[in-house]
């Protein structure tokens, strides 16, 4: 339930103004749009489909999981997994420090903010339900929108990999909506390989 709505798609807007700023841009549909928004507008489609009872916090993180995302690109961060965990705990509190500051303008409370930044930095995924949530949405724009083209530019056994962690990530009615999903072929038959037991 949202307290104040006004308040509440201000914070929206902010976000979405924040992210058209985005020098990245992204086709779709016929039309060109900056990257990050149009990532934040298919996480708030997907929260609303599958979770329409999500809270006013797990709203706003959902739209701000990406926001201002360039401005710390993966090239300033060594090459490998280590590079690319300490690249991916810098997004995650630079994504919630940006987002809290955009709260605090708003009035909302101390409680509030901290806990939209505790989803955003993604604190007790396995036990918080609402960060559970958050990790299913992130899997199913992922799968739903940018898997198909992934898939197409790497190896089978790689993108095998990779689903079978995304798959691990979500929770079983996550999954469930995820094999909802109309892929193209091939990445159907991708996903087939990766949930089939070995």
């Amino acid at each position: 339930m949202i307290e104040d709505q006004n308040r509440f798609d201000k914070v929206i807007h902010t976000i979405d103004q924040a992210n058209l700023a985005d020098p990245n841009q992204e086709e779709w549909e016929g039309q060109t749009h900056a990257k990050e928004w149009l990532y934040a507008q298919r996480m708030t489609q997907w929260l609303n489909k599958v979770y329409p009872e999500a809270s006013e916090e797990l709203r706003i993180a959902a739209h701000a999981q990406h926001i201002c995302r360039w401005e710390i690109p993966r090239s300033d961060y060594p090459m490998g997994k280590v590079g690319y965990h300490q690249w991916r705990t810098s997004l995650q509190q630079f994504h919630a420090d940006k987002t809290g500051q955009i709260l605090e303008a708003e009035a909302y409370q101390t409680d509030q903010i901290t806990r939209v930044q505790q989803l955003l930095k993604k604190k007790n995924l396995r036990k918080d339900p609402e960060c559970q949530q958050l990790e299913d949405i992130i899997c199913l724009v992922f799968l739903d929108y940018y898997f198909a083209p992934f898939a197409a530019k790497h190896e089978d056994q790689k993108v095998i990999d990779i689903l079978r962690k995304t798959w691990r990530k979500m929770s079983a009615y996550g999954q469930g909506e995820a094999l909802k999903i109309e892929y193209p072929d091939k990445a159907k038959s991708l996903i087939e390989q990766a949930l089939a037991v070995n």
